[in-house]
């Protein structure tokens, strides 16, 4: 069969109504999105349940419903913190280096992302003032490594913000990219700058719901944390 007969099966099988209902096609999305597995990892959860999924339907229920469920945990998350951390870091796809630069508050919640071939102050500033808008706030603290894109970028923009500087002052972004790290391994590398920015905004918004620092809540806290982060998801995937 040629690519093209494939893909046009693929096609037909989106737009043929699923044999599954909502709930299993719900849970498997977040299972994908929200733990380090591989489509096959959630074919062979779903097939201990007695549920016969491949793993290719499970990569068309992630491209098809992934990104409107992010939109809608979006809507329900509550407003950033004030002090914003700002980073790029390297990813490989298809062999060549792009820059991620990614923006997460002081409490660890991914604001937003972009994946770039350059790492400079043109960028900067198709980031920033994306940020500005999709937040609706300005921070009071931005918080970057030394390069000198940020600083230009903010000038121009004409922030109040006051803006530190170095290493050490964002380690909780450099940490944040670990998350990242790991998902890049298990897909073995994404494949194009479009699906890496639609797949990771996507697992952002999922990540962000139910990261819940569980290292630094009693345990009693970290169930009704957790319980929220259920009914969140619950309402956010909930059917129109």
């Amino acid at each position: 069969m040629s690519r093209d007969a494939v893909g046009e099966g693929h096609a037909a099988d989106i737009l043929r109504p699923s044999p599954f209902p909502p709930e299993i096609i719900r849970h498997a999305v977040w299972l994908y999105l929200r733990f380090t597995l591989s489509y096959r990892d959630v074919e062979e959860l779903l097939a201990e349940r007695g549920l016969d999924v491949s793993y290719e339907t499970i990569r068309r229920w992630v491209d098809k419903f992934g990104s409107a469920y992010a939109r809608n945990l979006r809507r329900l998350r509550p407003r950033a913190a004030d002090t914003w951390h700002l980073d790029e870091m390297v990813v490989s796809i298809r062999g060549r280096h792009m820059y991620l630069w990614r923006a997460v508050d002081s409490e660890g919640e991914i604001l937003d992302m972009l994946v770039q071939p350059r790492r400079d102050k043109a960028v900067a500033l198709r980031l920033m003032p994306k940020l500005l808008k999709k937040q609706g706030i300005a921070p009071k603290v931005l918080v970057t490594d030394k390069l000198r894109s940020y600083g230009a970028a903010g000038r121009e923009l004409r922030l109040s913000a006051h803006h530190e500087q170095g290493l050490r002052q964002n380690n909780r972004a450099e940490n944040s990219h670990q998350v990242v790290r790991r998902r890049e391994r298990e897909m073995q590398r994404f494949k194009s700058s479009g699906s890496a920015q639609r797949f990771l905004a996507s697992h952002a918004a999922v990540h962000n719901t139910f990261n819940l620092e569980r290292h630094l809540i009693s345990r009693p806290t970290l169930r009704l944390f957790r319980a929220a982060a259920a009914q969140q998801w619950q309402t956010a995937t909930a059917p129109a």
